[in-house]
């Protein structure tokens, strides 16, 4: 029989998989490259189902004889390694970046296969049902796993900060396109600072973990992506235990707490201020008590070490970063306020060679130069831009009621303010 190959994701399955699965077996004997998970999330969000559950859905269905893993976008590969007589695609390549129809029909000229085009299914797209699904909403089991399967299939993830529903939204639906790769923000930061801004109040752990995780439910209630919550230290380690439940019944999916003890103050100050470094093991035993507590093995519990900001150096950070870690954490935050990235990249360095498998954190809002594909290459898995939207929103208010006061009227303004019209569009169920 002549060999037929098609590429899928599966995610959403639909008749018009199962039409061009029918018109596929006509001509052969089939193979299904499904896309792995690692490749869709360079390109969009991470599938809802994973690739060994749209595996199973895959070898289940009628026509197909072999299902293979596609690791990049890209049909090129596969074709190349198999050599099918035909490639059967639908004939919606508009939708897809432009590249994987020349690639794919270069692949097949070097050997003599043939590309076979299969009318689109009108009124069904995996893209429309997956909006669909995001309308609904998710789990809060669905949520709290994500961020697990993103470490497992992207190198680096990005988290943004969100301190309102708003200001998630914006974190959940913006993307930029570039060489048909698509960048995006894999979730959230619900940040302390933030948090406590918004409410007007001193970031010196004064706003109650209550108001904190109801802020964070009513961000749930519009999004879907993952969360990772700043905790500050965790007070106290029995209620740091307690908290952790009600974090992981919510659906967030990791709590990020600092060595620190005392009053709480802003790691930006530094030795500028008075902060105190928390014994290792004393914190040790408050992740391993937290540790305990948990009910799934999805949740995060990752510690932060403030050696580097209080100025004990590489060694006292590294030395913690065992600690910690004997004693369960799940991963390890490393934090810096110089201007140089030198410091991080050291602690990397020498984190990785023990540390290989084990995630890592970086907030790079001093050295804001580094690219993120310089973070990548150092072996971080999370980067984590801390405060940038509550910050970029401030100025923007500020000058917009200084420039109505100033005129006397809204007209100055009205160019740099989104429409009501966009705002309708931006809020699920507006219309």
């Amino acid at each position: 029989m002549s060999k037929v190959y098609i590429g899928m994701s599966l995610d959403a399955l639909h008749h018009g998989h199962i039409n061009l699965v029918k018109e596929a077996r006509a001509l052969g004997s089939v193979t299904l490259g499904l896309i792995t998970d690692a490749a869709m999330a360079k390109h969009k969000r991470l599938p809802f189902l994973t690739w060994t559950q749209r595996k199973e859905i895959a070898e289940n269905l009628v026509g197909v004889d072999e299902v293979i893993a596609q690791n990049e976008w890209d049909y090129a590969v596969n074709i190349r390694s198999i050599k099918p007589d035909f490639l059967v695609h639908g004939d919606n390549w508009d939708n897809e970046p432009s590249y994987l129809k020349s690639n794919a029909l270069q692949a097949l000229s070097e050997y003599g296969g043939k590309l076979i085009e299969i009318p689109y299914t009108r009124g069904v797209s995996s893209a429309g049902l997956v909006k669909n699904i995001i309308k609904i909403g998710t789990t809060p089991d669905h949520r709290r796993n994500t961020l697990r399967r993103l470490l497992d299939a992207k190198p680096l993830s990005q988290f943004l900060e969100a301190h309102s529903p708003i200001s998630a939204l914006i974190a959940e639906n913006v993307s930029y396109e570039n060489d048909g790769e698509v960048n995006f923000f894999d979730g959230f930061w619900s940040s302390s600072l933030t948090d406590s801004t918004e409410m007007g109040k001193p970031d010196i752990e004064a706003l109650e973990i209550n108001a904190r995780l109801a802020n964070i439910n009513n961000i749930f209630d519009v999004t879907t992506k993952p969360l990772i919550m700043d905790a500050d230290t965790g007070g106290k380690s029995e209620h740091f235990a307690i908290n952790v439940r009600s974090m992981e019944r919510l659906g967030i999916s990791a709590v990020i707490i600092e060595d620190k003890t005392g009053l709480k103050k802003n790691s930006l100050f530094g030795n500028e201020v008075e902060q105190s470094q928390e014994d290792a093991n004393i914190f040790g035993e408050k992740i391993r008590h937290a540790r305990d507590s948990l009910v799934s093995e999805d949740f995060m519990i990752v510690a932060r070490i403030e050696s580097l900001i209080l100025e004990k150096g590489l060694k006292d950070a590294l030395n913690r970063a065992k600690i910690y870690i004997d004693c369960g954490a799940h991963g390890i935050m490393i934090h810096s306020r110089s201007k140089s990235p030198k410091e991080i990249f050291d602690f990397t360095e020498n984190f990785k060679k023990h540390y290989p498998s084990t995630p890592l954190v970086v907030v790079p809002t001093s050295f804001n130069e580094v690219v993120r594909k310089d973070f990548e290459n150092a072996g971080v898995n999370i980067l984590i831009y801390a405060n940038h939207m509550l910050r970029s929103s401030y100025p923007a208010m500020w000058n917009t009621a200084l420039d109505i006061l100033k005129h006397g009227r809204t007209l100055e303004v009205e160019d740099r303010l989104i429409s009501v019209k966009q705002i309708l569009e931006l809020i699920p169920g507006t219309k």
